[in-house]
């Protein structure tokens, strides 16, 4: 019997492990995958591809805190969702004005992104749907809990977390924003996501929008 390897040859790979976690959702008419740019939209277009699902991009922009700006008081995502945190707002004593000000700032940056990547086309319906969110890995899951809560603002039915990897504490604190978790690796000695890929090269804009456009 063939040994599973104890990393990922690529990123590929990774999407083809996930999608052997995920055969429950194969076919379904109300699931979707999402990935999160740009790392995870390989990741996702192998999950969805193999499982026969629609796949779209889910871009997330954290509100960070001015001067700690790694502290998020709340995040905006693709389809005009926005969340914030009212108790982290008032605790670090952010006015109206900073709020409107960072909002801004975030709001040209994800509607950049969403040009270059979607284009004229609209992100997939999330409301009442079965949403795979995917990401190659994930260190701190500060983005992907982002993702997660902005999601439940659309009101999906299910929302899945998919990563190659993540260390057991991040799935585990992923595991109760989310309805359910798939990770192939947690590893305790983590180091960083790319220590697990023999191949962990950068994505670019062209390659997410040329995997977006093979989909449709």
């Amino acid at each position: 019997m063939r040994r599973e390897r104890d990393r990922f040859r690529n990123r590929a790979d990774a999407g083809h492990r996930l999608a052997d976690h995920l055969r429950a959702y194969q076919g379904l008419d109300d699931a979707i995958a999402l990935g999160l740019p740009r790392g995870g939209v390989p990741v996702a277009a192998v999950i969805a591809s193999t499982l026969g699902l629609p796949l779209d991009v889910l871009i997330v922009r954290k509100l960070g805190v001015p001067g700690y700006e790694e502290v998020a008081f709340g995040a905006i995502a693709s389809g005009g969702i926005e969340v914030l945190n009212t108790s982290v707002i008032r605790s670090a004593h952010i006015d109206q004005a900073d709020i409107e000000r960072i909002r801004s700032e975030q709001t040209r940056e994800l509607a950049r992104r969403e040009l270059a990547y979607r284009g004229d086309r609209p992100p997939l319906r999330v409301a009442g749907r079965t949403v795979i969110v995917v990401d190659d890995g994930t260190a701190t899951g500060a983005t992907m809990r982002a993702a997660v809560e902005a999601l439940r603002v659309e009101g999906p039915q299910k929302i899945v977390v998919a990563v190659g990897v993540a260390p057991p504490d991040v799935k585990k604190q992923l595991g109760e924003s989310a309805d359910e978790v798939a990770a192939i690796f947690t590893p305790r000695n983590f180091m960083a996501v790319g220590a697990w890929f023999d191949d962990f090269s950068q994505t670019s804009d062209a390659e997410v929008v040329a995997l977006l456009s093979a989909q449709r």
